[in-house]
């Protein structure tokens, strides 16, 4: 499903170079989660961007279903993981001025489709019928989390990106966004502090000093 080579990382900090990922790899099978743990500042983040093709690598190979992601030009690239890859993160990124429906449905209208219908089911299914017109103020933590996880899913991706998915959620919230996570049965690539998030992933990685051990 998802393969990564050789993975570095350099930033550019004033006149010394920071090296944040020192040669990666890591494969994730179709239908597996794989959880990432590390201190903070060991690159999980970083390494989650690059494999969704948020941040090019310095140098290594990222491959998507066989395809060299960072071959692709910027457009095909962007398609590509608009239509293969969701992303959920820890602070939510949902728009202010839009409610909750309008946020969900926004990766298919990007992509040209009429996904209202599908939103709105899956903003049902997560509990939240009564909250579609919504705007992100007037939801909680929670709610915004399952706004962020249903437009994450509005183009039935092949796989979740998530970056610390309850860090900001108290642990009974943090488990029913759990609960949604692991019930979708689709691919997961998790970064978090969790251990009770890893215990129920299939492998938990650990990056220490921008290596994996």
């Amino acid at each position: 499903m998802l393969r990564a080579e050789g993975i570095h990382k350099i930033y550019r900090d004033g006149k010394r170079d920071l090296q944040v990922l020192k040669g990666i790899d890591i494969e994730v099978a179709k239908g597996e989660a794989v959880a990432v743990q590390g201190p903070s500042g060991a690159g999980k983040s970083t390494l989650l961007h690059i494999l969704g093709g948020i941040d090019r690598p310095t140098s290594g190979k990222v491959f998507l279903e066989n395809k060299d992601f960072y071959s692709l030009r910027d457009g095909e690239r962007a398609g590509l993981r608009n239509r293969k890859i969701g992303f959920v993160f820890q602070f939510y990124h949902l728009l202010p001025e839009f409610t909750a429906l309008e946020n969900a449905i926004m990766p298919a209208l990007i992509a040209g489709q009429d996904s209202e219908k599908k939103a709105e089911a899956l903003l049902r299914d997560f509990g939240l019928g009564n909250r579609l017109r919504h705007r992100p103020a007037e939801l909680s933590g929670g709610e915004q989390q399952r706004v962020a996880i249903a437009r994450a899913l509005i183009n039935n991706p092949d796989m979740l990106l998530c970056d610390e998915p309850t860090g900001n959620l108290d642990s009974k919230i943090g488990g029913e966004i759990l609960d949604i996570l692991f019930r979708l049965k689709t691919t997961l690539v998790i970064v978090t502090h969790d251990r009770e998030l890893a215990k129920r992933a299939n492998r938990v990685l650990e990056i220490r000093d921008g290596r994996m051990r």
